[in-house]
């Protein structure tokens, strides 16, 4: 089993495979997660119940528990750091992108990612992670 240790940086992989590349499936959609719970209008739930600025606690359980095979992690090659990944917006369905609540923290999942070339949102990296830019271009990772 491959263990992240952030959630935030499996997300960014998640993004990559599953959205972009469509190759990690089926798809999350935590507005069909929510209709199957009988909730209708998601918005309206996330307003109703506080929920606007965090993860739910739903997409939370789903994403930790995804398992992704090594052999799909070798195939990532290029990642983005970008607030408006479909991701962020299936954990945290009316997030405005204003706070850190996406921020990676740490780059130790790195060596999830034996193909890795490429970070694109580099800029936004080296504030979630002081010396991110260093650690990437040391390891050979173009950065954007």
């Amino acid at each position: 089993m491959t263990a992240f240790r952030d959630f935030n940086f499996k997300l960014l992989v998640v993004e990559k495979l599953m959205y972009w590349d469509k190759t990690l499936t089926p798809p999350f959609s935590m507005r069909e997660h929510m209709r199957a719970r009988g909730v209708e209008d998601l918005h309206t739930y996330v307003e109703e119940h506080g929920l606007e600025y965090t993860v739910l606690d739903e997409a939370r359980a789903y994403f930790e528990a995804l398992e992704i095979p090594a052999g799909l992690l070798a195939t990532v090659e290029e990642l983005t750091f970008d607030g408006g990944h479909q991701v962020f917006m299936e954990c945290a369905p009316v997030w405005d992108g204003e706070d850190d609540l996406f921020d990676v923290r740490s780059l130790d999942d790195l060596d999830l990612l034996p193909n890795l070339k490429l970070f694109t949102g580099a800029e936004m990296l080296e504030l979630m992670v002081p010396g991110g830019l260093e650690i990437l271009t040391a390891r050979g990772i173009a950065v954007r």
